[in-house]
């Protein structure tokens, strides 16, 4: 039995319009990157050690200047209170606690080298990129006293000691790996494609993550992209996280009464023994 012939090759018109064009035509003349991550929800239970999630992208660059990568992970905010030893007649003592209501529970950066030669302080700061130029709220606390012959001035309760407590917050957030910097941490596997890990520890807080990625060319950011990353308990301890926020007296009265039956059974335990 003979076999047909094939069917014969399209004409040239059609090939030319479903031939792909060997470059995009919408990034041929656009500076841009974009970027995802490879799991964008984290889930919290008894057993969490921590995760290490994988940001990949691709920077679409026309041109052959050389551009820098920025990756920004804010996790949600809380309060931070702080006490600091002081010494009165001998005697070491607490000072009055300061709150400070606007510090990130996470928040780390990773480039493509340092971010001083990247971009001038005055950009950075402006961009809240970087644990340097990260934005804290103070206390909102005055007082008014009198300086210089003039009275009523209104003087911030940290007044010059901000700096002080900043880095006092900075500090123990580095110290509990919840803050983190890597000016080597985002790494180009090819030409325009990169990657960046982005680790969270244990005691990381629940909550939306917010995570930005910026491309940086001759000290100005031109483009970026911006992602959310989710961290949530589940199983029993969401349950039980859940039921305390939605319900704090019953909570709290659960608590009481178990830790009195537990404390009696003990007692009883012990008295037989």
């Amino acid at each position: 039995m003979a076999v047909p012939p094939p069917p014969p090759p399209p004409p040239p018109a059609v090939i030319a319009e479903t031939a792909a064009p060997e470059r995009s035509v919408a990034t041929t003349g656009e500076l841009r990157v974009a970027a995802a991550l490879t799991d964008a929800r984290v889930r919290v239970d008894s057993s969490f050690r921590g995760a290490s999630i994988v940001l990949y992208g691709a920077v679409f660059n026309p041109s052959d200047r050389p551009a820098d990568v920025v990756v920004v992970v804010r996790g949600p905010d809380e309060p931070i209170r702080l006490v600091k030893k002081t010494r009165n007649m001998g005697v070491w003592l607490n000072s009055r606690p300061v709150l400070f209501e606007g510090a990130p529970g996470f928040y780390m950066t990773a480039s493509t080298r340092s971010l001083s030669d990247i971009a001038d302080f005055g950009q950075l700061r402006r961009l809240g990129v970087g644990v340097n130029h990260l934005r804290i709220n103070a206390p909102e606390e005055s007082r008014t006293v009198t300086r210089y012959g003039v009275r009523d001035v209104v003087v911030s309760r940290l007044g010059e000691d901000y700096l002080d407590w900043r880095r006092a917050v900075i500090r123990l957030k580095e110290a509990a790996q919840l803050y983190d910097t890597d000016p080597q941490g985002v790494e180009f596997v090819d030409r325009g494609l990169f990657r960046a890990e982005v680790t969270l520890p244990a005691t990381a807080p629940t909550g939306r993550y917010y995570t930005e990625v910026w491309l940086f060319q001759d000290g100005e950011p031109l483009s970026v992209s911006n992602l959310t990353l989710t961290v949530e308990k589940v199983g029993f301890e969401r349950e039980v996280y859940e039921f305390a926020h939605r319900r704090p007296w019953s909570y709290g009265v659960l608590c009481v009464l178990l830790a009195a039956l537990t404390g009696y059974g003990a007692s009883r335990v012990f008295r037989r023994s």
